[in-house]
Formats: structure tokens, C-alpha cells, sequence
């Protein structure tokens, strides 16, 4: 997925395997025909009732009375940090995708296939050592001037190599037709300031794993004195870290948006060269935005303070580490064996021919795309798909009418930014043309360099061109979704429009707690503590009532004091602050989706399917998309830096709902009973 300024997924990225034994895995395409096409793919309604723990009361956890069963007995495969709901789908994405490529490569004139063939040669990638690379290394040792850095930081940037300063062009905020170039802090090694400054054990753990792991590329690169040299490198990013914002003060839309020329830039931030690395990177703007100046003000005075062998120590391995999958395989493997399994927990890599699908869908996104959605992508699918939308937002509309907090004149508006929503379903409507990307037999490496290069130019192409209102930030192939403020666009790929989430055979009331609240979290995103900062020209401004804003944050705070009390690793609690802008989508997209389902209904009474009231099929359905299994080193990560809540939490979400109570009557004094007066009502 490539950078989205101003955007919101529903997933920071099962076993279902029981209860999909029909789904698709042979490559078949949609026109296969059969009697049990008619018929759900899960289940006899949609939901896998055996995955249920009955044993366990829905008010003390519904998580697990949904997907108890299912969690017991799913194993998370080896290769792998967690396993559910969206990893069957992204492994089906990804096995339909190797045939297509496979077929690609068979052809031996097409750009896909020659891509993915020349990364499969692992034994060919292993015989050139690190020749390869080692032009690039060079370069970096021959650095022995601060005042060439910025330029060799500006070619790394273009290369896809994460440098300390991190650029990007995207839309303006305030002014959301035009595009800008936007930087932000960058230059740690480790996922957050936390694995830096933390004294959890745990993470002095991660610590001392890190400092060995630099060590290793140091010495895999053929350096001397590793140890000293990775003690100076971790120092220095220790500084960085500190000077960091956290991700709560970051994701703050107001705080983050930072309008200064280059030259107060230089003033706010001495000891870097921002217009050097700005001309290098090919933005030799006067004027742009910064996130978090005072972390780049920080950043500038350590590269002012720190030696230039600390400085090329860090970017050799930066640069081994982003190229390690095109390299010999000791490197692969050590790099592996830090970022893959002392940060995430996970014991084995993934095969090499899943990986060479993921490069070639990221190198030639689009070329790839092309023909997955002509094979896997039915037009029926996507029609239904628009239905269901259509019926959301008409549900979000009405119940904008019915919010007794909000102003009059602040309906009104958000009407209009209702109204102005661009939905899209499936895939693009352009593509992006790759004509002048070489690609080259053999030469995996180089291949990716090219295409790193090539999606930067594509990027800060962007500067001062019309809005490209066409372009989406993921693939058909992703199992995701997004909200883009900016755009005023909600986004759902289609991989995502299946079971679990999605499918034309299953009981109504389970695709809306499937896709129709996946729909509705995208949507109010728009709405949440931050999407709600922008009006419906994607603009960032005030357009609400100082006693709006009251209420709502009246609100949202209950929300954060709800999930700061969660603790899904003994000593280590959920941030609500980070996590906020997905739980009120989550509790929003819930809401107005269960509107939508009864709205469907058209005031028909539905049956009772499978033993369970219509309330309970959509609240069922709800929980089985979050069915997830966590390593624990994965877990403790994303607690620390993913702004969504673990998917227990997440599923915890009904016990702010009014209808949850009826349908499944939890007693009073159960963990998650909720008084009314107590429960959070946003939207």
C-alpha cells in the first residue's frame, strides 16, 4: 500500500480454513457454475456457527462466544505473526495471483512475469553476492563531508530507503486541490520511541536484539568493529527517539499541519540541509509542510552532533535491510530474524514465491491488477457491493437528522459532506501506465531499484499537477479498506467484498455486520475526531460549533477512559488516544449499519435463521470478520504503535450499542454490561 496523507484503514495489516472449504483456491473464475453457488461459503447463513464458545456468556466476553471454538483450535501458521479473518483472504489473494503470474512468467515477454521470475532465482540472487550493491555502499563509505549528506539521503529516499527526514507529496489540507511536499520525523530502525526509551523488560529485550542485529549487518556487509559501530548507531537513534513526537501528538490533523518556507524551515531546524535533500529528492520547492517541527529541529542538531561514520553506518544498514529480499541470503535471513521474529514473533520466513507476488504487486501495481479483477471481480459482485453503500450512507444521512448534540447549521453541512462522498468499489477506472519502468531478466535487484525510483517520481510527479482524483492507495489484491479525507472518498478493494465480509448468498443480517459495518466504519471516519476536521470539499477547517465540539469530545472521551481500562497483555493497557479514530468508526459504522439492515427490511419482520434473531445474525456476523489469533510479540507491537484496537476489543464494541442488549441479554455486573447512561452514543 502505498502513502496515504489524511487516511484511515480499517485494518493496520483466521481459522476460517474449517468453515470456507468451498471457497475458490484453484484458480477457478467467477463464471464456474455449480449447485452449491447458490449456497453460503460459510456455514448454512454466513457465520460458522461451530466457531462459537457457547460456554462462554456474550456479556462477559462476546468476542469469545462468537469465535471461541474457532480460536481454540486455529493455529497461526509459521510463517506468519497472526492469523485470521483477513489472513484467508490475503493468502487466497495472494494464491490466486501467483497463477496469474505464473502464467505471466510462462509467456516470457511480459513485464509481470520477467518481475517475478527474476525474484523467484533465489540461487541466482545468492551467486552475485553483493555485487550488486555494492556500487550504492560505496557511494555512502565515500562520505566523509556533512555537507554531502543530505544529497545521499535524498538519493536513498528516491531508492524506497527510510532516511531520517521522510518525504512525501500529497494533497494540501487546507488546500485540498493542490499538492504539496510534506515532511515528517523519521530514522528509527525500531517501530516506536517506546522500544528506544522504555524501561519494560520486554522491550530492553527488543533493545539489546537490535543492537546485535546491527551488529550482524554491519559484519555481513564486511565491516570491522561492529559491536562499537552498532552501539553508535542504536546512541543515535535513542536520540532521534527522544526527540520524536509520540503517535498520539502525531496523528492530530491541527498539530501536524505545519505550513513554513524553506528557509523558516532552516531557521526553525539548523544543522541540516533541507533545500539540498529537497533538490535531491527532486521538490526544490519554496514552501511546504511539516508535522512535527520541533522533532526535525531535534534530528537536525544530532546529524550536526554526530559523527559521519555514525551517519554512514546508519544508512548501510538501512540500506541492507530495505534491499535484503534481492540479496544474498544470510542477509535476507539475519534481517529476518530480527524485524520478522524478535519484533513480530513469527518463527519462519514466508515462502519465496509469496514474496515474489507481493513485489511484483507492489513494483507493477496496477499491470497486476489489470488482470486480477478481470479474472476475480465480477460485475454483480461490485453492483451489490454499491447497493450496500448506497444504503449505508442513506442511513448515515438520517441519522444526522436524529443527533440531539449537534447544531442545526452544523447538520446542514455535514448533509452536504454526506453528499459529496465518492465511493469506490472494486478497482480503479485508469491505470497507471509503466512503459518507462525497466524491468529486467535476471536482475532482481536491479528491478527493484528501478521500481522504488520509479514510484518516487510518479509521487513527487504530482507537484503542480490538477488533483488525480483516479488514483487509489491500494491494490484490488489488498484485503483492506480506506477512508481518504482529503479525496472525500471511501475506498474497498476487491478483495475484501468476500466471506467473511461479503457474500450474495449469505443472510442479509450477516453481510451488514460484515461489509455494511466495514462500510460504515470507512465512512464515519469522516466524522471521527479527525475526519470530522475536514468539510466536504476535503478541507481542513472549523465548521463546527464551539458546542459541538464540546459534546463530541464530551463523548470521545468516554470512548479513550473505555479503552485505557482495557488490558490485552498483563501490564500493558490499550492507548484510547491512539486508537480512538478506529473504535468511533467502529462504534459509528456498527450504528448506522444496523440502520441500514433494518431499513432494508422495509418493515418486514425477518425470521429467526439458524436458532438466531436477526439482531444476533448481525452482531454474529460483526464479530466473526475480527476473528484473530495474536503471537505475543506481535501483539505487544501493535499495542504500542497500531492505532486500531486488537480485535477482542474491537468486537467488545456492541457493548455500547442499544439493540446488543436485547439480542443477547447480558446480566448485570458482567464485564461488558453497560448501563445505558454509561454506554457511548456518537453518531
Amino acid at each position: 500500500m502505498g502513502k496515504l496523507i489524511r487516511t484511515s484503514v480499517l485494518l493496520a495489516s483466521v481459522s476460517l480454513v474449517a468453515a470456507c472449504t468451498t471457497t475458490d483456491r484453484s484458480g477457478a473464475g467467477p463464471d464456474q457454475a455449480s449447485a452449491a453457488a447458490a449456497k453460503p461459503q460459510i456455514g448454512t447463513f454466513g457465520f460458522d456457527v461451530a466457531g462459537m464458545d457457547r460456554s462462554v456468556a456474550p456479556g462477559e466476553d462476546f468476542y469469545a462466544f462468537a469465535n471461541g471454538g474457532w480460536a481454540a483450535r486455529t493455529p497461526i501458521p509459521a510463517d506468519k505473526s497472526n492469523y485470521g479473518m483477513f489472513s484467508v483472504l490475503a493468502d487466497l489473494s495472494t494464491e490466486r495471483t501467483r497463477g496469474l503470474l505464473e502464467a505471466a512468467r510462462a509467456q516470457g515477454n511480459s513485464k509481470i512475469g520477467i518481475a517475478y521470475a527474476a525474484y523467484l532465482d533465489r540461487p541466482a540472487i545468492d551467486a552475485k553476492g553483493l555485487a550488486p550493491v555494492q556500487p550504492w555502499l560505496a557511494r555512502i563509505k565515500a562520505l566523509t563531508d556533512k555537507r554531502g549528506y543530505p544529497a545521499l539521503l535524498a538519493q536513498a529516499d528516491r531508492m524506497g530507503i527510510a532516511v531520517p527526514v521522510r518525504s512525501y507529496v500529497g494533497q494540501d489540507d487546507k488546500a485540498p486541490e493542490t499538492y504539496v511536499v510534506r515532511l515528517s520525523q523519521g530514522g528509527l530502525g525500531m517501530p516506536d520511541r517506546d522500544y528506544y526509551l522504555s524501561s519494560d523488560a520486554k522491550l530492553v529485550e527488543a533493545r539489546t536484539a537490535y543492537q546485535a542485529h546491527l551488529a550482524r549487518i554491519l559484519t555481513l556487509a564486511g565491516e570491522g568493529d561492529a559491536a562499537a559501530r552498532a552501539k553508535a548507531i542504536l546512541d543515535f537513534e535513542t536520540g532521534i527517539a527522544r526527540a520524536h513526537w509520540t503517535r498520539v501528538e502525531s496523528r492530530n490533523r491541527d498539530k501536524v499541519y505545519n505550513k513554513m518556507t524553506v528557509d523558516e524551515l532552516a531557521r526553525t531546524a539548523p544543522g541540516f540541509d533541507f533545500a539540498a535533500y529537497l533538490r535531491g529528492i527532486g521538490t526544490p520547492v519554496s514552501e511546504l509542510i511539516v508535522a512535527q517541527p520541533t522533532a526535525l529541529a531535534g534530528e537536525a542538531k544530532l546529524i550536526a552532533a554526530t559523527p559521519v561514520s555514525v551517519l554512514r553506518d546508519q544508512l548501510i544498514v538501512r540500506s541492507l535491510e530495505e534491499y535484503a529480499d534481492v540479496l544474498p541470503a544470510a542477509i535476507d535471513d539475519a534481517v529476518f530474524a530480527f524485524k520478522g521474529t524478535v519484533l513480530s514473533g513469527t518463527p519462519e520466513q514466508e515462502a519465496r514465491w509469496k514474496r515474489a507476488v507481493g513485489f511484483t504487486s507492489d513494483a507493477l501495481a496496477d499491470e497486476v491488477s489489470k488482470v486480477y479483477v478481470a479474472r476475480y471481480f465480477p460485475p454483480e459482485t461490485k453492483a451489490a457491493a454499491d447497493t450496500l453503500v448506497k444504503n449505508v450512507i442513506a442511513a448515515m444521512d438520517r441519522r444526522i437528522d436524529r443527533l440531539d448534540w449537534m447544531a442545526p447549521e452544523t447538520k446542514a453541512k455535514a448533509h452536504a459532506k454526506l453528499a459529496a462522498f465518492t465511493p469506490k468499489i472494486g478497482y480503479p477506472d485508469r491505470w497507471r501506465d509503466y512503459s518507462d519502468l525497466e524491468i529486467v531478466a535476471g536482475d532482481a535487484f536491479g528491478n527493484k531499484v528501478r521500481a522504488a525510483e520509479w514510484a518516487h517520481a510518479w509521487n513527487v510527479g504530482h507537484l503542480g499537477k490538477p488533483l488525480q482524483r483516479w488514483e487509489w492507495g491500494m491494490t484490488p489484491m489488498t484485503v483492506n479498506a480506506y477512508a481518504n479525507f482529503g479525496m472525500v472518498e471511501i475506498v474497498f478493494p476487491a478483495a475484501i467484498l468476500q466471506p467473511p465480509f461479503f457474500d450474495p448468498n449469505a443472510d442479509p443480517a450477516v453481510n451488514y455486520g460484515g461489509i455494511g459495518a466495514v462500510i460504515g466504519h470507512e465512512l464515519s471516519h469522516h466524522f471521527d475526531d479527525q475526519g470530522a476536521k475536514y468539510n466536504a470539499e476535503g478541507r481542513l477547517t472549523d465548521w463546527w460549533t464551539p458546542a459541538d465540539v464540546a459534546a463530541f469530545k464530551q463523548r470521545t472521551d468516554a470512548l479513550v477512559a473505555q479503552y485505557d481500562a482495557y488490558e490485552p497483555l498483563p501490564g500493558m493497557k490499550l492507548k484510547g488516544a491512539l486508537t480512538l479514530g478506529e473504535n468511533v468508526a467502529d462504534l459509528a459504522g456498527l450504528t448506522v449499519a444496523h440502520d441500514a439492515y433494518l431499513a432494508s427490511l422495509g418493515g418486514k419482520v425477518p425470521p429467526t435463521v439458524g436458532g438466531f434473531t436477526a439482531d444476533q445474525r448481525f452482531y454474529l456476523g460483526w464479530a466473526q470478520v475480527w476473528r484473530r489469533n495474536y503471537r505475543e510479540a506481535d501483539l505487544r507491537n501493535r499495542l504500542l504503535t497500531d492505532p486500531h484496537s486488537p480485535s477482542q476489543q474491537r468486537a467488545w464494541i456492541v457493548r455500547n450499542l442499544d439493540p446488543w442488549y436485547p439480542a443477547f441479554q447480558p446480566a448485570p455486573g458482567s464485564k461488558l454490561y453497560l448501563a445505558a447512561p454509561q454506554r457511548v452514543r456518537i453518531w
